[in-house]
This record gives structure tokens, C-alpha cells and sequence, in this order.
């Protein structure tokens, strides 16, 4: 049997040594202090710039619906390894939580910065339920739940600021 060694704030090299631990932790971006989340959400909204353009809204979609499953499985097992629910450093959920919201936001830096602005508040501020699924909800699941529950949060001020012609 192998021993599970408690690592307190992990290197690079331990969150590249595994495929699900670079996932859980944004490629590296959740090594970043301080700010860890902030980080993993700015990286989602690079690679949001770079990737969206040229994929359709129904890979984006299919993708979306994948990444948060195997997203679930990575943060479940890095935790697993590291001893604790939710390590500051795993922002994977970050991620995905954030490009829902990417692909659901008119196409402007003005709405994308308004959005990622949004997204980071209610992650950090966690209004209810957010908090009470944080609380409640353990496992990789729930480390990704609470971020989807922020997602839809910022979802729904961006469709008001929409309804009210902010981007026209």
C-alpha cells in the first residue's frame, strides 16, 4: 500500500507529476498567492480568448457539460492526496464555473470584464445558498458545485444589465 504524504501548500512539481492534480490546480495558476481563485479565473479567461473563437456553441457546450465531470474526479482526487476538502490551490472549479459564464456573456471586454468582476464576488462572498453548499456539499462535487451556483449568480446580473441595454 502506498503512503499518502500530507503536502501543506504543494510544489509545481507535485501538481505536475499527475494530469488530474495540473487540472485541479489550473495548470499552476492555483500555486499563485495570493489570490489563488482570482488567478485560475483570469487563466480561464485567456484561454477563453485564445480557444472560444473557433469552436460552436454546441462543442462548447458538450465541453462545458465534460470538464465539470472529470473536473469533479481531479479536485476529489487532489484533495484525497492532499488530506483536505478544498485546498485554496485547486481553482479548476474556478475555471469551468467561469467559462459557462464566458459563454453566456455578450462578446465585449467591457461585459467580459463586468462578468469576471461579478463571478469573483460572488465566489468570495459567497451569498446564499453559495455558502450553505459550500458548507454542506464535500467532495469534488461540491468543491465544483458552489462555483456553478456563483456562476449562475453572475449569470443572472448579466442578463438584467442586458435586459436594461447596459451592452448595446
Amino acid at each position: 500500500m502506498r503512503e499518502r504524504v500530507k503536502v501543506a501548500y504543494p510544489s509545481f512539481d507535485w501538481v505536475r507529476a499527475e494530469p488530474a492534480r495540473l487540472v485541479a490546480f489550473g495548470f499552476g495558476s492555483g500555486l499563485i498567492r495570493p489570490a489563488s481563485g482570482t488567478w485560475g479565473t483570469l487563466l480561464a479567461w485567456l484561454i477563453w480568448a485564445v480557444v472560444a473563437g473557433f469552436l460552436s456553441d454546441l462543442v462548447i457546450g458538450v465541453a462545458l457539460v465534460a470538464l465539470f465531470a472529470y473536473g469533479c474526479w481531479a479536485c476529489q482526487r487532489a484533495s484525497r492526496q492532499l488530506h483536505v476538502d478544498d485546498h485554496v490551490g485547486i481553482v479548476c472549479d474556478e475555471m469551468v464555473a467561469f467559462w459557462l459564464v464566458l459563454w453566456l456573456t455578450p462578446d465585449s471586454f467591457f461585459a467580459q470584464l463586468l462578468a469576471f468582476g461579478l463571478f469573483r464576488l460572488f465566489d468570495i462572498a459567497k451569498p446564499p445558498p453559495i455558502k450553505y453548499f459550500d458548507s454542506r456539499i464535500k467532495g469534488g462535487f461540491g468543491v465544483m458545485w458552489d462555483d456553478i451556483v456563483a456562476a449562475a449568480y453572475s449569470l443572472f446580473v448579466m442578463a438584467i444589465a442586458v435586459r436594461l441595454g447596459v451592452f448595446a
